[in-house]
């Protein structure tokens, strides 16, 4: 039986690329994402590769959808090699006098919340004789402030800390965990923030000039660095964060 994975926030992006790289590797993958056509074509790519890999429709912010897509696992899966916790918005993109409470609490479900939740749910799918690892995807803003982002900067630094407690936590039951900041890439994140309004956001400019520039990093490129990450780092290296620039 292959070794399975399970990757969040795979209908596009890093994550869908990182599922496709895994499946091509000989990883069975399971990928979460909200429900779109995207997810229904990743789903077929992923099924020509290996018949074992689904995709599960399911909002990191509905406790409720995390409760059915995490049944859905344990019931096909005797265990997980690995996740990749790699969901997250960036909106609401505010000052923090202006962000509506509802928008700042959505994104504080999705980015950190949701990843407890799912976690916690197929927890009992990570205990095991052989290690499991869990990577979770972080960012420049978990260590350094940034105006009107302060939903996301605290998610993420929040991110940052839960996976060093799952690593601690999880040394005795051979649960690895780290996290990994992959640089500034081309992914539907970066169209939200160049959307954003110049009057909201004071660096909306150089968010542009990353664009016109070329500096942003195709997704697929960030997907083949972090595959060995993702499926080799030891036990030794669990509780590091890792920058993707430096692999």
């Amino acid at each position: 039986m292959k070794d399975v994975y399970l990757v969040t926030g795979a209908s596009s992006g890093i994550g869908r690329f990182l599922s496709l790289e895994l499946v091509n590797s000989g990883f069975t993958v399971i990928a979460l994402s909200r429900d779109s056509k995207h997810l229904t074509s990743l789903g077929g790519e992923l099924k020509k590769i290996d018949s074992d890999s689904i995709v599960i429709a399911c909002d990191l912010s509905s406790s409720s959808d995390i409760i059915d897509a995490g049944n859905v696992i344990l019931g096909r899966s005797q265990d997980l090699s690995g996740i990749v916790h790699n969901a997250g918005v960036v909106d609401p993109i505010k000052p923090i006098g202006k962000a509506d409470s509802n928008d700042w609490n959505y994104l504080i479900k999705v980015n950190l919340l949701g990843v407890q939740e799912i976690t916690q749910k197929v927890y009992p799918l990570m205990i095991g004789d052989k290690q499991t690892r869990v990577t979770t995807i972080s960012s420049g803003a978990s260590k350094y402030p940034i105006s009107s982002w302060s939903a996301y900067c605290v998610s993420k630094a929040g991110l940052d800390m839960w996976t060093r407690c799952l690593a601690e936590e999880g040394r005795s039951q051979n649960i690895s965990a780290i996290s990994v900041a992959p640089g500034i890439v081309d992914t539907n994140m970066q169209i939200n923030i160049r959307s954003s309004k110049p009057e909201d956001f004071p660096l909306l400019p150089h968010f542009v000039d990353y664009h016109e520039s070329g500096q942003l990093v195709k997704p697929e490129v960030v997907a083949k660095q972090l595959l060995d990450l993702v499926t080799n780092h030891n036990m030794e290296q669990s509780g590091e964060r890792f920058d993707v620039r430096d692999l």
